[in-house]
């Protein structure tokens, strides 16, 4: 009886407890920009969980090795270890642990660059290509679904203000 009571506890106190996130470190006292900065982040983490969690639920896969999948599909060519590892933005090795995983699987090949033997290129199978796709349909999905809460109108606007954001970002000098 007692572990139960414990656990109507626990249940109880976590739905009255807000969730801790990066936002909730910001106070009216703090700059406007920082507040903005911390919702964007607080967003972003709260989205890419969600989308973790339904690719490890849905796919039995992590969002590192769909964001690896995603990127081959974007270059049917195949990438360079080095490649994948930039534009993932994750070190070499990490780039390797994930591509070893999926070529067990039978989901991505390793080959030879023609122009430089000594490098591989890595590609998407078949296979690959095929579990990308019903990933990528239903990762679609759950974005529009997070999404959901704007009308057509705000998710435009928002595109619009953070593209002005990030130009000014990467016009402004390192400081």
């Amino acid at each position: 009886m007692a572990k139960e009571a414990s656990k109507e506890r626990t249940v109880l106190k976590a739905a009255i407890v807000p969730p801790v996130d990066a936002e909730t470190r910001v106070h009216d006292d703090h700059h406007v920009s920082l507040r903005l900065w911390l919702r964007i982040l607080s967003c972003t983490n709260q989205i890419e969980n969600r989308v973790r969690q339904s690719l490890q639920a849905r796919f039995n896969t992590t969002l590192p090795r769909f964001d690896l999948m995603a990127q081959l599909e974007r270059a049917p060519e195949g990438l360079k270890m080095s490649e994948l590892s930039q534009r993932m933005m994750v070190t070499g090795g990490n780039v390797t642990g994930i591509t070893d995983g999926l070529e067990k699987e039978g989901l991505v090949v390793r080959e030879v660059d023609t122009a430089d033997r000594r490098v591989f290129r890595v590609k998407l199978t078949a296979e690959g290509q095929r579990q990308f796709q019903r990933m990528a349909s239903k990762h679609e999905q759950w974005i529009v679904d997070l999404f959901g809460g704007l009308t057509q109108k705000q998710k435009k606007q928002l595109v619009d203000l953070l593209g002005e954001l990030k130009a000014h970002i990467s016009s402004s000098p390192n400081g």
